[in-house]
């Protein structure tokens, strides 16, 4: 049996046989017991679950010969027609390919005519939302002033698209996404009848991969069919819908657990011949893991057990990791998988995120050892006796540092002063303070926010204002995941020929500020704003408690200090500081790589 035949034959014909939709379903039923059927109805949630499939049963109960009946008698010839598509008065309208306003200028024109076989005229509107806004508007004026035989049901699967008006004049219905349990219960039904056999696994596995949609499990079930030969397993149904075996995520976990990315490398290459897609094993790998840290945190929760085949087996691995190494996983992986839609390479974009996932644990390790031979004075500046290795490990344990010490200035704090070179030599007498004295790290300068919020309201922030849509679109025609950063940021103002964004994300700020992609929103903005403009940021609390009078700034600039305060700046700097020169002592150390 093709799936069209299969979909009909299983396609609901009454309101008992709905799945999922109870609460829908009642109230419906009661509307019609009542008398007190509405002219329009707005039917909206996910694909394939059972929104015109409601609507055509709906239909046939209005106009059931022995009714208006809270379940249609599918025996008479209203019923029969309805169901068979035969009946004039029941109109199913596909607003995606009749979209303009001349069909709903049709429409109007029509519904003033009685109905010829059945006490209501329908009319199903399905994908309504890809009406043109002159089509609303024809539509408006029909649902506004309706006459009594006529009944519109729009379904759709974006609600937020439609006109307030539109929606404001319709009764609406959530549709939900089909419980699991309900999906497999149905699928097993199916199977029963049909004379598929299929293990209980498979089913499992159909139901989660078709995400509440009662049509796609029915689809799935269909093609796994095919393909098994009238017996359905679980294998056979990893194999035909593209996903990856349990097994295969073991050894993905495996691997990553013992950080070995050279058995990483054959397992990913294995997945891209077996044709498996680089996007899908990603979000595959973001569920496993998310499963683990569920069976972690909150053991016996059912929610978890739904993607289980071998819950000792996956026990087992969960305890083998951490529950702060599992929350990093999936960050990093999320973040991955925003890349992976841009990559021209996908399969090296899953590479990179595996062998990120690998060295996770080596990287924290290795600010660890930083601190202890940083502490125990065994830096030697990367000397003339230290291999070319030594130095690069060196080098990536002060990285480490340096990035452990900028997260702390961001929390606020003096910085360490500059002190006297490792080689003796004096510093000068006004020194930048930062993070490492002269020079030895990154800060960003602190934002005086008075002129901003001086300009919030001047003709070159307005003029700004209204450009900055085309600025972002420029940005994003240019280099796309730098628009995905970018508009974060919201345009607080302009001032003395700088253009201040304030963001709601330190990692969206930091990342608009690498100076490639500083290099580009300065250079778009000002050809379209008309003037050369250098970008300032502040995160987005503190530009509006400075707006709201409670701070009138972030801070205050970086400031040259002299020598001889050196003492008294040391009385005020915070703890960590204070940790910092116990530590490291108070020498600056340079690595120089004279391999």
């Amino acid at each position: 049996m093709s799936h069209i035949a299969l979909y009909r034959a299983w396609r609901p014909q009454t309101f008992r046989d709905m799945v999922g939709q109870q609460h829908i379903i009642q109230t419906l039923q009661n509307a019609i017991r009542e008398q007190r059927v509405s002219h329009a109805y707005l039917f909206n949630g996910p694909r394939g679950t059972g929104k015109t499939t409601t609507a055509k049963v709906f239909a046939k109960a209005v106009n059931c010969e022995s009714g208006p009946a809270v379940e249609p008698c599918n025996e008479c010839e209203a019923c029969k027609g309805i169901t068979a598509g035969s009946i004039m008065d029941v109109i199913e309208i596909d607003a995606a390919s009749n979209r303009g306003i001349d069909e709903i200028r049709d429409i109007r024109d029509k519904v003033r005519y009685a109905p010829t076989d059945v006490r209501y005229k329908v009319y199903i509107i399905d994908e309504v939302h890809m009406l043109t806004a002159e089509a609303f508007n024809a539509l408006l004026k029909t649902l506004e002033e309706p006459p009594g035989h006529v009944i519109f049901i729009l379904a759709t699967t974006e609600p937020h698209k439609l006109p307030a008006t539109i929606i404001s004049r319709c009764q609406r219905f959530d549709f939900r996404q089909v419980s699991f349990e309900e999906q497999t219960k149905r699928l097993k039904e199916i199977c029963e009848e049909e004379g598929i056999e299929a293990t209980e696994d498979a089913l499992f596995y159909i139901a989660r991969l078709s995400e509440g949609g009662m049509r796609d499990a029915i689809s799935l079930l269909e093609q796994v069919s095919a393909f098994a030969a009238g017996r359905i397993t679980l294998e056979a149904a990893v194999d035909v819908t593209g996903g990856m075996a349990a097994d295969q995520f073991y050894e993905l976990a495996e691997a990553i657990k013992n950080r070995n990315a050279a058995v990483m490398m054959p397992l990913v290459e294995g997945l891209m011949q077996a044709g498996k897609s680089a996007d899908k094993c990603m979000e595959n790998l973001i569920y496993y893991f998310r499963d683990l840290l569920v069976l972690k945190l909150a053991p016996g929760e059912g929610a978890v057990t739904e993607r289980i085949v071998d819950p000792e087996r996956f026990r087992d691995m969960a305890d083998a990791y951490s529950s702060d190494r599992l929350f990093s996983m999936i960050d990093t992986l999320n973040k991955y998988q925003v890349e992976l839609k841009h990559a021209s390479q996908p399969q090296t974009m899953l590479e990179v995120a595996l062998m990120k996932l690998c060295t996770m644990q080596e990287e924290a390790s290795a600010g660890k050892s930083s601190a202890v031979n940083a502490s125990s004075g065994t830096a030697d500046g990367g000397g003339a006796g230290s291999s070319a290795a030594e130095v690069q490990k060196l080098r990536q344990q002060v990285e480490a540092l340096e990035r452990k010490l900028e997260q702390a200035l961001k929390n606020g704090g003096v910085s360490v002063g500059a002190s006297d070179s490792a080689g003796g030599g004096a510093a000068p007498k006004s020194a930048v303070r930062g993070p490492f004295g002269g020079g030895g790290g990154k800060m960003r300068p602190k934002v005086k926010l008075e002129p901003y919020l001086a300009a919030v309201s001047s003709g070159d922030t307005n003029h700004a204002r209204m450009n900055w849509g085309e600025v972002l679109q420029r940005v994003k025609d240019e280099k796309v995941t730098l628009h995905a950063w970018l508009k974060d940021g919201e345009l607080a103002a302009v001032a003395d020929g700088n253009l201040l964004l304030a963001f709601k994300n330190d990692i969206h700020r930091e990342t608009t500020e690498k100076p490639a992609h500083r290099e580009i929103i300065e250079r778009i903005a000002g050809e379209i704003l008309g003037k050369s403009l250098q970008l300032v940021t502040v995160m987005l609390k503190d530009w509006q408690s400075a707006v709201d009078g409670s701070d009138k700034s972030v801070g205050e600039p970086l400031e040259l200090v002299p020598e001889d305060a050196e003492e008294s700046n040391k009385a005020r700097e915070p703890e960590w500081v204070e940790e910092a020169v116990k530590m490291f002592g108070e020498d600056l150390v340079v690595v120089e790589d004279k391999s």
